[in-house]
């Protein structure tokens, strides 16, 4: 693993990092310019500059621009990740069942605060609503796609909430997924969810995400993460992102274009995808680890898995980064499986 880490920091091929689904267009070479130039369309930017003078103030447009675009009043975090560590300490010891696999960090954040934990599969999850007193779930799930209708959410939500129990939804990718978002109806005491904008806006290094949930909740989470939590300037191009609705949707489109694009490459490559969404692809493989270590030796980054043994292609951001990606596939380097079916046979 060590040469592996040389090898992603050294290599002398520039890294394509395909770990999520990354923007097809660079916002954050645009919000650059935005900041370091006096005027770009019109815009005025004396505002923006001074917001690296002082403290981040809470009475900015952010929690308007949240509201508008959620639907549901948000309590601003330095990530989706504050919040996912916060959650557990502000309840007390609960049986709580987590969706498996998927982001580790829920799971390692309920377990260090003491509670009960249950993994459950999505199919399981129906079964045991009714003995847990908080399930928390990913929706469209990272990494297997597993998707979850609205209405089964309000109905677990619902009988959670009628004895104190709590559902948590981490949206992070639901952004192209508006259809599955449970986020206005986060007013109600018990449903709780995150947002991020490091997945569909591409901003995972302004850190800046939301926790919707009823006042109560979001005012103890407040007091807990304490003041300026989220750079001023983090804060101004996170609500001009939230407020950009023409470029909204045409990210809409690329990524549905982008998304399609990346099955069928996939497919023809013998690796066809068992689950994703729009952001990204999994594909269940026999050998997850040489093949990963082969596609980083390319400088292609890929995101690895273990139970079930899978990796997660995210979209390339350029038609270079496409033409390598199929390069890399084509090569076929040693040790390369392809994925194991249902019967136990591979695809020819």
């Amino acid at each position: 693993m060590a040469e592996l880490r040389h090898q992603r920091q050294n290599g002398s091929h520039r890294k394509l990092a395909l770990v999520h689904g990354l923007r097809i267009d660079n916002r954050a070479q645009y919000i650059y310019c935005t900041l370091m130039h006096q005027r770009l369309d019109g815009r005025d930017l004396q505002r923006p500059v001074s917001e690296w003078m002082r403290l981040p103030q809470d009475d900015d447009d952010l929690a308007a621009a949240a509201r508008d675009y959620y639907g549901a009043d948000a309590l601003p975090v330095a990530g989706s990740q504050a919040a996912i560590q916060w959650l557990p300490r502000v309840r007390t010891r609960s049986r709580v069942g987590v969706l498996t696999p998927s982001y580790a960090e829920h799971a390692q954040a309920w377990r260090r605060a003491g509670h009960e934990l249950r993994a459950l599969s999505a199919a399981q999850c129906e079964a045991a609503i009714d003995t847990l007193d908080v399930l928390v779930l990913a929706n469209p799930n990272n990494p297997g796609g597993e998707r979850f209708e609205r209405d089964r959410l309000l109905d677990w939500h619902r009988r959670l909430a009628s004895r104190g129990g709590w559902l948590v939804v981490d949206e992070a990718f639901a952004d192209a997924h508006a259809e599955l978002s449970v986020a206005d109806h986060a007013h109600a005491a018990g449903l709780v969810v995150l947002r991020s904008l490091g997945k569909f806006f591409g901003l995972a290094g302004a850190r800046v995400g939301f926790v919707l949930a009823a006042r109560e909740l979001r005012e103890a989470l407040a007091e807990g993460l304490g003041p300026w939590t989220i750079a001023g300037p983090s804060r101004q191009l996170a609500a001009w992102a939230l407020r950009d609705r023409a470029w909204q949707r045409a990210q809409q489109q690329r990524l549905q274009v982008a998304s399609d694009r990346l099955r069928r490459l996939l497919h023809a490559q013998g690796l066809s995808p068992d689950g994703g969404c729009a952001l990204f692809q999994r594909c269940i493989v026999d050998d997850a680890e040489p093949i990963e270590q082969a596609f980083a030796r390319r400088g292609i980054l890929l995101r690895r898995f273990d139970a079930p043994s899978s990796l997660r292609f995210g979209l390339p951001a350029s038609e270079a980064q496409w033409q390598r990606l199929q390069a890399a596939l084509l090569a076929r380097p040693a040790g390369l499986a392809l994925p194991v079916l249902e019967n136990g046979m591979s695809p020819s």
